[in-house]
């Protein structure tokens, strides 16, 4: 064994050296091509450079030669025109002029990007356009004049020096030009000696490397001769190999024949030999509702794609078997296209069982209740159509998932409880909290049982779930009712106990007014005696509350209600919060019981404050509003009429949308145990409904809350029966006098 093992190391490390080999001087192949086309492509390069440096070169100087030839046209049928007075000449001249400015265009964009050049133009150009102005002013000088005021100006020295000036200049600069030209040559011809003799270099190395490469693949031929004898030899030797596999596996070529399959592949299609199915579709034995599915599978693989497919198939001699393939697709090396490789295996036994499960699930889906299965790692393995009526989740959505993520919201301490409970006693019932799809939370009796495997250990756990939300929210509002009657049966004792009390306080206040005649102390005992009274009016509506009876409603001015509310405001709020009352003269009467307008508008102040622990602004507004139907089709309970809209606003901590729903529920409270019984807003809107009125809320998280209270303002007839009232006792007051 260690024999075979050292001579075939010593074959791969030939087989490597052979190769790393090769790699290293087809490396060198490419580094040498790479090198000479670097080469050649920089020579090419340079010598496109310079051809067409000496292009430009020979442009410049033309246009510049082009441009001194045109000036001396120009000039000359200028002096012929004003000697002859030939209209010919006066034309040649116009036609020199355009000549001129043309060239003097062209050689800009000659030039454009040659910033010196540019900078010469910018200084010729100026003095050949004062020339031609020169010129032009001689003519109309001849014409206005006569020769003789222009042959004074031809032979003036500002006339000659510009003509001078130019020709220097066109001259200097066909001089360097003339010597970039000869420069380019020069560059030129060495370039492309340069270029030739690289070329003659590069050819012959690579004549070199064609022969090393030449004997290297000669020499490599032959090994590849000598590994195709050994591939066959270790082709025969899987062939063996791949009949002694208890499954089966076939080779499918890209239009769906069979290629190869082994000898359990022919006990599964009940042929004797392989030469039956050699050639033929691997198709002909599916149950036809599956070759679609097969089809498009084969069509995956030959793409290049991994899959897996469930199918019937019937044997050769009418044997029906259901069967899984594992399909992955085979590289084609001489085209790089792919074939379907396959490893079938009989899944009959597993289906009929499968069947038989989904027999029995079908029994369970019956059942009204959610029935689920899942493991000890709370998986979920069955779900019956029970579970998908009352948690709203199909079953396949849920099975797979974790039961906790699904149905809880939280891991509670009788959730825990309960896995204890099943693992060490096989059993648990009692009451859940779980979760349906929408988020909604319901309550159900859920009963778990262990379920263990064939060696004792748990397995997974059956629960059987039935809703009861509808019977525990019938047995809290019944619990409710019977608390809010013991509430108003010890109200109605405690009130005549704390009525008593009042009396006496009440006596005590009026006796100080008498002794304490200061302005200070009698605003602060009116105070205490309008809260007394207050208390007292409040002690009666608990006790006509717990009677049943109705409290009495007169004609109420909202004005004096805020200002008492605005001086307990002051008196006993912090002084962090700042308290804004707007309040108009002429707003309209309100018809009720002023005792519980007061405790309406107490409770709201009183949860503004509550709001702002850090301080803050409370706004208290009111407005005359007349509500038309538009309006009171928006909100379910306005009414078309007039109303008084009484706002509160605060800019404290707002509330979130999940509170705004439930702040009106009674015993519902966001404050701290023993700081709020929930009553106070329940109250306020159970007053505000009983007078005929509506509140609208309004608020955001970290930005205040606004309540708005209409209340329906009082007729005309109640008003003007209050004024007679009050007309009448002013007149009994005076009669007394």
């Amino acid at each position: 064994m260690e024999g075979i093992c050292g001579r075939k190391g010593d074959r791969m490390s030939k087989k490597w050296y052979r190769v790393q080999k090769l790699k290293a001087i087809f490396v060198l192949a490419l580094a040498v091509v790479f090198t000479n086309a670097v080469v050649s492509y920089g020579n090419t390069v340079k010598l496109i450079h310079n051809q067409q440096w000496v292009t430009d070169a020979y442009k410049v100087i033309t246009q510049l030669e082009s441009i001194q030839s045109t000036l001396k046209d120009t000039e000359t049928a200028q002096r012929s025109y004003l000697i002859t007075a030939d209209a010919d000449d006066l034309q040649t001249y116009l036609t020199a002029v355009g000549q001129t400015n043309n060239n003097i265009q062209v050689l800009k964009n000659l030039t454009v990007n040659n910033h010196q050049k540019q900078q010469w133009i910018s200084l010729l150009e100026p003095k050949i356009n004062n020339r031609l102005n020169i010129l032009q002013q001689e003519i109309y000088l001849e014409k206005n004049q006569g020769l003789k005021a222009v042959r004074q100006q031809i032979l003036s020295d500002n006339d000659k020096k510009i003509g001078k000036e130019i020709h220097q200049l066109i001259n200097d600069s066909l001089k360097t030009e003339q010597n970039l030209l000869h420069q380019g040559m020069q560059q030129s011809q060495a370039n492309s000696q340069k270029a030739i003799v690289t070329f003659f270099i590069a050819a012959i190395v690579d004549l070199v490397l064609v022969a090393l490469l030449y004997d290297l693949l000669w020499r490599y031929i032959k090994q590849l001769q000598q590994t195709e004898l050994a591939l066959r030899q270790s082709e025969n030797r899987l062939r063996a190999m791949i009949d002694a596999e208890p499954e089966c596996i076939k080779l499918i070529a890209r239009d769906g024949t069979l290629l190869e399959i082994n000898a359990e592949g022919l006990a599964m299609m009940e042929v004797e030999s392989a030469d039956i199915l050699i050639g033929k579709p691997v198709d002909a034995v599916i149950v036809p509702k599956y070759k679609a599915a097969f089809a498009n599978l084969h069509e995956s693989v030959c793409q290049g794609n991994k899959g897996t497919l469930e199918f019937e198939i019937v044997g050769f001699k009418g044997t029906r078997r259901y069967i899984e393939t594992h399909a992955v697709p085979l590289r084609n090396e001489s085209d790089g296209t792919f074939i379907h490789l396959a490893l079938t295996r009989d899944i009959t036994q597993q289906k009929q069982a499968q069947q038989k499960i989904r027999e029995q699930a079908a029994l369970l889906d019956v059942s009204t209740d959610a029935i689920l299965v899942r493991n000890i790692h709370n998986q979920i393995l069955f779900w019956n159509k029970g579970a998908e009526r009352l948690y709203g989740w199909k079953a396949e959505d849920a099975v797979g998932k974790n039961v906790l993520q699904l149905l809880y919201k939280e891991i509670s301490p009788q959730l825990e409880d309960a896995d204890l409970r099943v693992m060490n006693t096989g059993e648990w019932r009692g009451e859940l909290h779980q979760l349906t799809r929408e988020g909604k939370v319901i309550i159900v009796e859920s009963r778990w049982t262990l379920i263990r495997d064939d060696n004792g250990q748990p397995k997974s756990i059956l629960s059987v779930n039935t809703e009861i939300t509808q019977q525990k929210q019938l047995e809290a509002q019944l619990l409710r009712s019977q608390r809010l009657e013991s509430i108003g049966t010890l109200a109605g004792g405690i009130a005549h106990d704390l009525n008593n009390i009042l009396s006496p306080i009440l006596m005590s206040v009026q006796l100080l007014q008498n002794k304490l005649p200061d302005s200070q102390s009698q605003q602060i005992l009116q105070t205490l005696e309008n809260n007394v009274k207050r208390g007292a009016n409040l002690l009666k509506q608990v006790l006509s509350f717990a009677r049943g009876i109705e409290s009495k409603r007169t004609i109420v001015q909202i004005q004096p209600l805020m200002a008492e509310i605005e001086q307990i405001i002051a008196q006993t709020f912090p002084k962090s919060i700042s308290c804004q009352i707007d309040i108009p003269k002429n707003l309209w009467y309100v018809r009720g019981d002023i005792t519980q307008l007061h405790q309406v508008l107490i409770n709201l102040v009183i949860n503004a404050r509550d709001a702002m622990p850090n301080g803050g602004i409370l706004r208290i507004a009111a407005e005359n509003l007349v509500i038309g139907e538009h309006s009171a089709q928006i909100n379910i309970d306005a009414k078309v009429g007039s109303y008084i809209a009484i706002v509160v606003t605060d800019t404290g901590m707002g509330m979130s949308s999940e509170v705004q729903q439930r702040i009106f529920e009674p015993f519902f409270t966001t404050k701290d145990v023993g700081k709020g019984t929930g009553l106070g807003l329940s109250t306020a809107l159970g007053i505000i409904k009983n007078h005929g009125g509506f509140v609208n809320v309004y608020s955001q998280v970290g930005r205040g809350t606004q309540f708005t209270v209409y209340l329906p303002a009082s007729t005309f007839r109640d008003t003007h029966s209050l004024s007679q009232q009050l007309e009448s006792v002013i007149k009994a007051r005076e009669e007394k006098k």
